[in-house]
């Protein structure tokens, strides 16, 4: 009963912070030090709600990111659930811009959850690149459609990218860097994991869906470029609104140049 209780209204509500430093040669001494907030599948509609993502977001103003990536499944099934939510999220500044992506729970009703998202000042991005220009120098954002329900498409997503930018990829499927990793990336953001959401002693996840069986929480590097990948557990549940073992999590990384 205890620790059905904890995974019940416990674990849920305890969220885990991670703070990383990621070092790459490529980027331009003008986005050293840049402070990059990723969050993912919030699921709002299903055990979360606007009031959640209040707490959510007051975490994310005090981490003061220069630049917001959100993975997606910013709702669990309807694109309404987001609307009393889209003053929270409007609320969110970064000098450098904030990012959004779709995820498989997105895709009943894009049209109304993107205008949504643009409303709340997010740049929806899907199989687009977006330039960042500071200090003289300029990195692309790049988010692709989802790999079970849209076409993601790297060599559209990157054509307007000149050679050389140092690129940072969304995508919300984690398993789809074996793919990408082809293509100039630098880093991969994602999600859809949930880092299993239930976890065993000895054992791990007990369960991730299709696109995250290979990355499922944390940082991983791709096998043949190494290019590093970073899985985030998400905010919200989906399913069962449990956790175990899996603390829901902000990721705030801090970009240096090698």
């Amino acid at each position: 009963m205890l620790t059905s209780g904890y995974a019940w209204q416990g674990e849920p509500n305890w969220l885990d912070i991670t703070r990383l430093e990621l070092s790459f040669k490529e980027l331009p001494s003008a986005f050293a030090g840049t402070r990059l907030v990723h969050f993912s599948d919030v699921h709002l509609g299903f055990n979360k709600d606007v009031h959640d993502l209040k707490r959510l977001a007051g975490h994310i103003k005090e981490a003061q990111p220069d630049i917001i990536c959100f993975t997606g499944d910013i709702v669990d099934s309807y694109a309404e659930d987001l609307t009393e939510s889209v003053p929270v999220l409007a609320g969110l500044s970064a000098p450098l811009g904030k990012y959004a992506i779709l995820g498989n729970h997105d895709y009943k009703n894009t049209e109304l959850l993107t205008r949504l998202l643009n409303e709340a000042g997010f740049r929806v991005l899907r199989n687009q690149s977006y330039l960042v220009k500071q200090g003289g120098a300029s990195i692309a954002v790049t988010g692709l459609d989802d790999m079970l329900h849209g076409k993601p498409d790297p060599q559209a997503a990157l054509k307007d990218v000149p050679e050389g930018v140092f690129t940072l990829l969304m995508m919300h499927e984690p398993d789809y860097a074996d793919t990408v990793e082809a293509y100039p990336f630098h880093l991969q953001l994602s999600g859809h994991s949930h880092g299993g959401q239930i976890r065993l002693p000895f054992v791990g996840a007990a369960y991730t869906p299709y696109g995250s069986n290979k990355y499922i929480s944390g940082l991983y590097y791709t096998d043949k470029k190494r290019m590093p990948v970073y899985v985030n557990r998400g905010f919200g549940e989906t399913y069962m609104p449990l956790r175990f073992m899996c603390r829901p999590e902000l990721t705030i990384f801090t970009l240096r140049r090698a």
